[in-house]
């Protein structure tokens, strides 16, 4: 009897992780964006809609869209770059926000910013500046901890030092560690402060190649944990009229594995502004600006180009790395077949409301 029992325990078990294994397998996909005057829209890809759109509280213009693994709540970058506000986006509510800024005292973020997995803690990179009567002092820049528990009120629980021109922050595999993306990549111990490695890049150390040239201001790693982006390079040995001269590249940091690759793929013809990793297949990625271009990064090479109508900043996937989504710019974020970058579909914007140079993220619930 106790071994009947027991068996009968087992296969309830296994019948519940396959039917939780499952519900997370047909999580539904949405986009997060953000749009002038300072508003966040949810957006069902799959619908090609906007299904909800959240009035953020306080001066715009909205940026930077922090979101924890769970993704139940958005940070969002606003007030000129002076606070993080925190959305509830099931019911709309503003559950957190942090004032960055004294009237003596002003603090900007510059688009760094990110929210640890479990979300608990939020992360800014913060640029200060002390308010005098006839003068401006700068101050050191660092990033500051918040705990997202402290409510509507919160103010940093711990900071610590950082270099300037920080414009990325991501979380790593590991709980106590955060990658900052600035003119190097830095890794961060959350806990003690230090960096414990540093990713040179524009102090790489390459043989006939120079200082590369990097524009990274929007975050999009979530989907193949991966943050890359775009940068381009003057070749040292070679002639400076050759078509050899100057090459674009990506640079892929791997989230989970704390490695970073680098890779030319071609000559320099084309400004490309962000970049996203295929989940389904790690190989490829996807830049954009005033083309739509699909790279084997890991080969080197070019794999495909389209024009698309319009500039656009930010790029991201879906899960199963069969639709690209660009967007950050104007009104609309156009929809593309990552085969064959066909464009598929596109959706608009509320009221016709630019999204500036905001941030596209993706969220599972």
């Amino acid at each position: 009897m106790k071994t009947v029992a027991l068996n009968k325990a087992r296969i309830a078990l296994v019948a519940l992780c396959c039917a939780a294994a499952s519900a997370s397998s047909l999580a539904a996909e949405y986009l997060l964006t953000v749009t002038r005057p300072n508003n966040l829209h949810v957006v069902d890809p799959a619908k090609r809609a906007v299904v909800r759109s959240i009035a953020l509280p306080g001066d715009g213009v909205p940026g930077a869209i922090a979101v924890p693994r769970d993704g139940k709540t958005a940070y969002v970058l606003t007030n000129r770059m002076e606070s993080v506000v925190g959305v509830d986006l099931d019911s709309g509510k503003t559950v957190f926000r942090a004032d960055f800024s004294t009237p003596d005292r002003r603090v900007k973020g510059f688009f760094a910013a990110a929210v640890s997995e479990d979300g608990r803690e939020l992360y800014v990179h913060q640029a200060p500046v002390r308010l005098g009567r006839s003068e401006y002092q700068v101050e050191d820049t660092y990033i500051a901890v918040f705990d997202t528990s402290d409510g509507m009120t919160a103010k940093p629980r711990r900071s610590f030092p950082a270099p300037r021109r920080i414009s990325l922050l991501a979380p790593t595999g590991n709980p106590d560690h955060l990658l900052a993306l600035g003119w190097d990549m830095y890794l961060f111990n959350t806990k003690t402060g230090a960096i414990e490695k540093t990713f040179p890049i524009r102090h790489w150390d390459r043989p006939g190649i120079g200082e590369p040239d990097v524009l990274a201001m929007w975050g999009t790693f979530e989907q193949a944990r991966a943050l890359s982006t775009p940068y381009y390079v003057a070749r040292t040995d070679v002639a400076p009229d050759s078509l050899e001269a100057f090459k674009a590249g990506l640079a892929v940091f791997d989230l989970d594995t704390e490695t970073l690759k680098t890779v030319e793929f071609e000559n320099a013809q084309t400004a490309m502004f962000s970049s996203v990793i295929n989940p389904a297949a790690r190989n490829e990625a996807f830049l954009v600006m005033n083309q739509l271009t699909k790279v084997d990064w890991e080969s080197g090479r070019v794999i495909k180009r389209v024009p698309v109508e319009q500039t656009f900043y930010a790029v991201n996937i879906s899960g199963d790395g069969k639709e690209v989504y660009i967007g950050g710019a104007l009104d609309k974020i156009a929809i593309h077949d990552a085969m064959t970058l066909e464009k598929t579909g596109e959706i608009m914007m509320p009221g016709g409301a630019d999204q500036s140079i905001g941030w596209m993220r993706v969220v599972k619930r």
